[in-house]
Formats: C-alpha cells, sequence, structure tokens
C-alpha cells in the first residue's frame, strides 16, 4: 500500500467515525446530557421573570415550557377535557371558585411539597395537597381618588352606597360567566346579600346604570378613568386591592402615588387563591414536583407580586416597597365555601345573567 493509498483509506475511516452518533460517559445522566422539559399549562394572567426561571433551569437541568390556555375557567375546562392525553405536567391557575371542580375531575396527583411548611395554613384547602397554594389576592373596589375629590362625592363605604342616587352610572364591572374577579364580585353579594336579597341588589344598580363588560382589561383600560388615562367615564370598578401598586409601577407620569384607592367594606370583598398542582399521567412527574417547590420557594414567591401582582403564599417571602405602602390585605373578606360554589355557581350565574343580560 503507498502512502497516498495509506492517506486516503485514513481518511475515510475517520470520516465513518465523525459520523457515528456519541453516547455519554457512563457516569452522565440522560438528563445532563439533554434537559428534561416539563410543560407548565396555567391561564394567561401567569407570569415569571426570566432571571428567576433561568436559575431553576439551569440548577435543576429542566427546561420549561408554557402553555398559556385562556382565563381560569376556560383553561381548566381544557385541562379537564384532556385528561385522558394531557396536555402539560403541571397546571396553575386553579382557585377556590373553581377549586371543587377541578378535585372532582381527578386531574391530580396528590403531592406533599417540602415546602408546604413555609405556606400560610389558611390557604391550605386540599387536605389530600392535589393542589399546593401558590398566591393570592382581593377583588374589590377601586375608585379615582382625585375624580370624587373634585366634584365633592365621598367615596362609597358600602356594597349599599352603590345603588344610591349619586352613584349612578359610576360603577363598571365584568361578567362572572367570562371574568374571574366578575364572579368573584357575584359570589362576594351572594356571601354578602344571601341568596334571598343578591339579585335585588344586583337589580338596583342595574337600575343605577351599571356597564357590564365581558372581561377585566375593557373594564380597567377603557372604562376605569384611572385606567384608562383619563378617557374612560367610570371612577368606580371591580379591580384588586393591589391594583393601586400596579398603578404605580406601570404609570408613565413619574407619579409616586397611586391615582386609585382601594375600597374596601367589611365583607365586600373577595379572596381569591391560587393553586398549582402535578396532572395526573404527567409524561415527568418527578420534574413536575420539582417544578412546584420550585413555585413555593421563596425566590419565586417574591418574584409574584410585581408580576402578577398578588400575594405570595410563602410566608417568608418579602413583598416589595410599593406592595407595602399601597396594597391592602381587606380584614374581613365574604366568606363562602368552596363546595357551596361548586354546587350553585351556574345557577347563580344564570340567575345573574336573566337580571343583568335579558
Amino acid at each position: 500500500m503507498n502512502r497516498k493509498t495509506f492517506f486516503l483509506l485514513l481518511c475515510s475511516l475517520l470520516l465513518v467515525a465523525a459520523c457515528q452518533p456519541v453516547a455519554p460517559p457512563a457516569n452522565m445522566s440522560t438528563s445532563e446530557a439533554e434537559p428534561a422539559t416539563v410543560v407548565l399549562a396555567s391561564h394567561d394572567s401567569f407570569n415569571v421573570s426570566e432571571e428567576v426561571l433561568a436559575q431553576f433551569e439551569e440548577s435543576n437541568q429542566i427546561q420549561v415550557q408554557f402553555l398559556q390556555l385562556g382565563d381560569a375557567g376556560e383553561a381548566l375546562n381544557k385541562v379537564i377535557l384532556s385528561k385522558d392525553a394531557p396536555l402539560a405536567d403541571v397546571f396553575f391557575g386553579v382557585d377556590n371558585t373553581f377549586l371543587s371542580r377541578a378535585l372532582d375531575a381527578d386531574i391530580f396527583e396528590p403531592y406533599t411539597s417540602p415546602l408546604l411548611d413555609q405556606i400560610d395554613d389558611e390557604l391550605k384547602l386540599d387536605p389530600e395537597n392535589r393542589l399546593l397554594p401558590v398566591d393570592y389576592g382581593y377583588v374589590n373596589l377601586n375608585a379615582d381618588r382625585a375624580w370624587f375629590e373634585e366634584r365633592g362625592i365621598p367615596l362609597p363605604q358600602s356594597l349599599e352606597d352603590l345603588i344610591k342616587p349619586e352613584y349612578a352610572n359610576l360603577l363598571v364591572v365584568q361578567n362572572p360567566a367570562t371574568s374571574s374577579p366578575g364572579l368573584a364580585f357575584l359570589l362576594t353579594t351572594v356571601a354578602y346579600f344571601g341568596e334571598d336579597g343578591y339579585l335585588d341588589f344586583w337589580q338596583a344598580l342595574k337600575e343605577n346604570g351599571v356597564l357590564v363588560t365581558d372581561g377585566w382589561s375593557e373594564a380597567y383600560f377603557d372604562h376605569f378613568t384611572v385606567g384608562s388615562g383619563g378617557s374612560g367615564d367610570r371612577p368606580l370598578v371591580v379591580s384588586y386591592s393591589t391594583s393601586p401598586p400596579a398603578d404605580v409601577v406601570y404609570a408613565t407620569d413619574g407619579r409616586t402615588e397611586p391615582a386609585s384607592v382601594n375600597i374596601s367594606p367589611p365583607g365586600g370583598t373577595f379572596r381569591q387563591i391560587e393553586f398549582v398542582g402535578v396532572l395526573r399521567g404527567a409524561a415527568h412527574p418527578e420534574e413536575a414536583r420539582k417544578l412546584i417547590d420550585f413555585m413555593l420557594d421563596v425566590p419565586f414567591q417574591e418574584d409574584i407580586p410585581l408580576q402578577m401582582f398578588v400575594y405570595p403564599a410563602n410566608v417568608n417571602a418579602q413583598l416589595p416597597e410599593v406592595f407595602v405602602r399601597f396594597a391592602e390585605k381587606p380584614a374581613e373578606p365574604a366568606q363562602l365555601d368552596p363546595a357551596a360554589i361548586d354546587a350553585n355557581r351556574e345557577r347563580w350565574i344564570e340567575a345573574w345573567t336573566n337580571v343583568m343580560l335579558r
């Protein structure tokens, strides 16, 4: 074999070798070679900062893929309908207005996270830990403080005030059939006035010129005088007790004080608790549990307030200063058992629809 033939043969062998797949070293696991992809399904309002998420992904060799499925009710419907072929490994966004429905559908695997010791006991509504609390917030009334001051009209102090003539055509609310805060406000009125009185209250609101929108964004940004930058015509809106700090954070005029103020009369607010769970049949259950641990731990929990403008469930999480100054935790929110909500929700919505939209 001459030198030229040997050289060509050597090149051919090297080329063949280069085309062969390279197995990972014996001491390297598949997960180290290629991160597992965990799918987190949620409602459309879920958010997390990139740097916090990156810390989790890098330290656990897990890639998180997000699947947003609409508002809270719509998202839950989709994961229930797909339970035989799960769309995701983890679902976030069940709140206490849909808790019983989610649990009755039997779509979640129990998981007792070690981080549960750091979660406020009042937020734990599932003894089997199929759904674990992540955050909470309060649906209440927001008012345009300057609008009322300029006209010398006092801020309403109770739900009953909203049907008085001086508040005619001032309030915008959301449809409970299509909006999570809209449903929470409807449930507030059921708890406050009782089943015998809540529809009379809504009839009086209708006669007093209340405006109903399909969702929160339309109500807040199109009609509320603060959220619309003054172009709206409603100085009262159903929103959240954490909307005032958001007003400061997202202000474009450099304001350091919110233009909106909370109205949280006793019994006139509703506490929403949001939960997360491992979906039954998850493709990556071990990684799904790690993701839930991450969502309950302090770094993610301290990221929650300025990402989703709700309160963290972890008692060790520190609140940002803007929350401490301008958010509010109402002392006496409405009380309704999740099972009662589940048993009557559709009937209450239908009755409301008959009064307000037909």
